[in-house]
């Protein structure tokens, strides 16, 4: 079952690229750049990866990306991703980047993006790069984010939706996603995860997303769920942070296989897997064994991967034929 999961095509496409900084990096980068990190070793880093929920992460993960300074880094931390990846057989991934986590600290936008870019273009796996606004942040930052970003427009394909998900609905984004979908980025967003089922609404009817990033707590909403299915909106579940982060106390409880069981497009992703212990390898053993998923369980979710991607449709029915007969 190992070799079948870790070798049938799939795709990625909920992963932030910040949350792939890996403690060995992360301090090799703060000797480079003569940065003090909080903690004494890669030990004591790694150790701390214990959260209480999204915001305790999300206090260590700004934290970290301090030691992003410049392209190489960037370029660096993007091809130790991609590497990683393959090895787990994604033949494509789909990447989320939070530009706002570094302009706060002076690093031009600019940098980031070459480095990311110049990885992903040096790749065998295809990709595609999503815009991130952070959402703890204001509708105004969003937009000069946004408009930062238009000089690179080549370089990426979507905007989405990060950070604080509680008190932060996605109606306060709507005038940058309008924007955006005029500039024919295509739209998802994170909602579902600590947030309630009236966010994943909003995504869908104020942002109009494609996808929703996580949504696991449509389950409380039987009409959402039906809804999700009958449209057939894709979901980008990240089983292990979901444990990590406390949305279920257990990987044994999540409701990922009724999730499947109801109808809906669910698909397995690593979110930020430095943080919170498997890349989308290990998700996808995690879940086979405290689910129980047989082998058409794990050929229906690399399906789904790589139909809810931004994938032409002709790259798409290539890699599906490839799936249906996998091995």
């Amino acid at each position: 079952m190992e070799g079948f999961i870790r070798g049938i095509p799939k795709a990625e496409l909920h992963l932030h690229i910040e949350g792939t900084l890996e403690p060995e990096m992360a301090f090799a980068l703060a000797r480079k750049h003569r940065v003090d990190l909080k903690y004494p070793s890669v030990d004591a880093l790694r150790r701390a990866y214990a959260f209480d929920d999204l915001q305790s992460f999300l206090d260590l993960y700004y934290a970290g990306a301090a030691v992003l300074r410049d392209e190489e880094d960037f370029h660096a931390m993007t091809q130790a991703y991609l590497e990683r990846a393959r090895a787990d057989g994604v033949v494509h991934a789909e990447i989320f980047f939070d530009p706002q986590t570094h302009t706060a600290r002076g690093i031009p936008i600019k940098v980031a993006f070459a480095g990311i870019a110049s990885a992903l273009n040096s790749s065998k796996i295809t990709s595609r790069l999503i815009l991130c606004f952070l959402r703890h942040l204001s509708e105004e930052e969003a937009f000069k984010t946004f408009k930062e970003a238009m000089p690179y427009r080549e370089c990426f394909h979507g905007v989405g939706l990060d950070s604080s998900e509680k008190g932060h609905p996605p109606s306060k984004f709507a005038r940058v996603y309008e924007a955006a979908r005029k500039e024919g980025l295509i739209p998802v967003a994170h909602a579902g995860e600590e947030g309630p089922p009236a966010y994943i609404y909003e995504a869908l009817d104020l942002l109009k997303v494609v996808r929703i990033d996580h949504g696991v707590r449509c389950e409380e909403d039987p009409a959402l769920v039906q809804r999700l299915a009958k449209q057939g909106t894709p979901l980008t579940v990240c089983p292990l942070s979901n444990v990590k982060l406390r949305v279920f106390k257990r990987l044994e409880d999540h409701n990922l296989k009724r999730l499947m069981d109801a109808g809906l497009h669910v698909t397995v992703n690593s979110d930020d897997p430095a943080y919170f212990g498997g890349y989308v390898g290990e998700n996808y053993l995690a879940c086979q064994k405290a689910l129980n998923l047989d082998q058409e369980d794990i050929r229906r979710l690399a399906a789904n991967s790589i139909s809810a991607s931004f994938l032409s449709e002709k790259e798409k029915a290539g890699w599906l034929q490839k799936i249906t007969t996998y091995q």
